[in-house]
């Protein structure tokens, strides 16, 4: 099969064939393989942006489009592109090496939820010394959620016979929106417009704001499509809801067949639209309050079955396990955070009592000679420190001993991977009120209180009908009226005690000022948006919050972050000498002609007040 050569702008990171062992990814060629895409050398380039959903079409004619586009295995690699978004690869729903590319080595890290407790990888000369240090080998891992995308849903998107299937052209239009949203906050600017249109040689990025306005729009087209399904002919929905059950496996309720077929897919591309809306609220606040209503009039996600992502129990394979058995609990790759485990205990989490583990061996203390028993407390790495080499071994680097996911529980609950979680939605809700915005239920007249403590009630980690520790918890949780006086010691002493920066509690009090309404809001998100660190770095970048430690050792990266900042952007990051011209001659102007640094800011990103 013909292989293309495919200069993805914006992503620029080393390939990641040349890893090895634990952090090398499969080959993507297989039966729902992304590098089947095409068959043959023919072009698609149809309108990815146009879907023409008034267009009148026989049940026929969608079933010989249908057909065409499952012989050209165009379908399966867009499912494959669907369970790469969330860390996957080869066409499984769950595989631990991708997801530590994506997820682990990136964002986890700049979220503050873990720690790398180790700087060197086996069968490989990589290092990474240090949260912010920049490494040619990982940097691009982040940039998955959207390559897989568009290699894999691009071209379905092109071809001529999904226009004769418009609704599904709608619902893979919107999970590329999804990856599109991700990877705007991660970096930036990218060849949008480009990619959309299957240049091969791009040449053009395009400014953040160009690209929220246009995945704007084309989620205002794709629920007016999904709102007309339901004037077309019982045998053409029969077509359309056999392609759906088949390839768009995100819907909890996996309601594939029922009338309403279309309706969590409509909440899916509202909720989207509702937490776009969030980002920009501080630049273009106008327009941000427009979204957001618009939104939520359009109905969002208000219930656990309308909620998207990979879900154990509908992706049809018994194979699905959380990425976090294989990284945590075998390889020990991550290790809970300082940070996290501040927060967790000052607000006496539900977590904090089931989640995770005490330190699983002793740890001797460097100054004192005090020994922390095995199995004594909750203990986090603080983000940034210089760890050691060693990444199986405790007895040469004790950083191994501190807290993981607590073995025999990370192993027997299933774990979901949001797309959209129904208490993201509920806590963008709340902020919205809190701002003057209508998103709320004016009919039953909830005020921010209502969503904020709905936001909690679902916040858990687990699969979210298959029962959870977290619920026995909750109630209590609910009520701590202030944050509790912890203090993070570390076992190791290589730093002074560590004073909790959380001072607020979690029960809602009307009389607070609405910047600690705010900080509320935003803390209870970040909790129940783990381990989505993607968006839980984008909300700490937009509104400070929650108040995490700052990151030790800042000057690791690339020296462009003050002490007590944090990183705001990943750089690009190429050796290609195409790649670089480019991102002077056009990445940089896209990025308001600021420096390719980690410490720029994105443009909704600005440095400025909350209200």
């Amino acid at each position: 099969m013909k292989k293309k050569h495919i200069l993805l702008a914006g992503l620029l990171f080393a390939a990641a064939s040349t890893m090895n062992s634990c952090l090398d990814f499969d080959d993507p060629g297989s039966e729902l393989g992304i590098n089947d895409v095409q068959t043959d050398d023919t072009k698609h380039t149809g309108n990815v942006d146009s879907i023409p959903y008034l267009k009148e079409i026989t049940a026929d004619g969608a079933a010989e489009a249908y057909e065409t586009l499952v012989d050209g295995q165009f379908f399966g690699s867009a499912l494959t592109a669907i369970y790469n978004m969330r860390g996957s690869k080869g066409g499984e729903p769950s595989q631990a090496h991708a997801y530590q590319m994506q997820y682990s080595l990136g964002t986890d890290l700049y979220a503050q939820y873990f720690t790398v407790p180790h700087n060197d990888f086996p069968y490989s000369e990589t290092v990474m010394t240090s949260t912010y240090h920049i490494n040619d080998k990982f940097i691009g891992g982040a940039y998955g959620c959207y390559s897989d995308a568009k290699f894999g849903i691009i071209p379905l998107l092109q071809h001529p016979a999904i226009d004769s299937i418009p609704e599904i052209k709608a619902i893979f239009l919107l999970y590329y929106c999804i990856a599109a949203q991700e990877m705007a906050d991660l970096s930036g600017p990218f060849t949008y417009l480009e990619d959309k249109k299957g240049i091969e040689d791009v040449t053009e990025y395009n400014d953040v704001r160009t690209i929220y306005y246009g995945i704007e729009e084309n989620l205002n087209t794709i629920v007016e499509c999904l709102k007309h399904f339901d004037s077309r002919p019982d045998d053409y929905k029969h077509i359309i809801k056999s392609a759906m059950k088949q390839y768009c496996k995100t819907n909890h309720a996996e309601n594939y067949t029922k009338d309403d077929c279309m309706d969590s897919y409509i909440r899916l591309a509202n909720s989207l639209k509702l937490r776009m809306a969030m980002h920009i609220s501080k630049v273009e606040p106008k327009t941000a309050q427009k979204w957001a209503e618009e939104a939520v009039a359009g109905g969002v996600i208000e219930d656990v079955g309308q909620q998207h992502g990979l879900f154990p129990k509908n992706t049809g394979m018994n194979n699905f396990e959380s990425p976090f058995v294989i990284i945590s609990k075998e390889w020990h790759d991550v290790v809970l955070s300082a940070s996290f485990e501040s927060l967790l205990m000052s607000l006496n989490h539900p977590y904090s009592k089931y989640l995770f583990a005490p330190n699983s061996g002793d740890i001797k203390n460097k100054r004192t000679g005090e020994v922390l028993p095995a199995k004594t407390r909750i203990c986090g790495v603080r983000s940034g420190t210089l760890v050691g080499k060693g990444q199986y071994d405790p007895a040469t680097n004790p950083y191994l001993n501190y807290s993981e996911f607590d073995p025999t529980v990370i192993t027997n609950i299933k774990t979901p991977k949001y797309f959209i979680k129904w208490a993201e939605v509920d806590f963008l809700r709340a902020e919205g009120l809190i701002r003057g915005w209508k998103t709320g239920d004016e009919d039953a007249e909830r005020g921010a209180e209502f969503y904020y403590y709905r936001g909690i009630d679902n916040a858990f980690f687990e699969e979210p009908t298959g029962g959870s520790q977290y619920t026995a918890y909750v109630g209590d949780y609910k009520d701590l009226p202030e944050a509790i006086d912890y203090i993070s010691v570390d076992p190791l002493g290589e730093g002074p005690d560590w004073q909790s920066v959380t001072t607020i509690g979690v029960k809602w009090n009307e009389g607070d000022s609405q910047e600690t309404k705010l900080e509320k809001i935003i803390t209870q998100k970040y909790l129940a948006l783990f381990p989505l660190s993607n968006e839980a770095w984008t909300e700490l970048r937009r509104t400070g919050y929650p108040k995490l430690f700052p990151v030790l050792n800042p000057d690791e990266g690339d020296g462009s972050i003050e002490e007590g900042d944090m990183i705001h952007r990943i750089p690009w990051w190429t050796e290609d000498p195409i790649a670089k011209a480019m991102i002077k001659t056009s990445g940089i102007p896209a990025l308001g002609n600021r420096p390719n640094e980690q410490a720029t800011r994105l443009w909704w990103d600005i440095d400025a007040p909350n209200f």
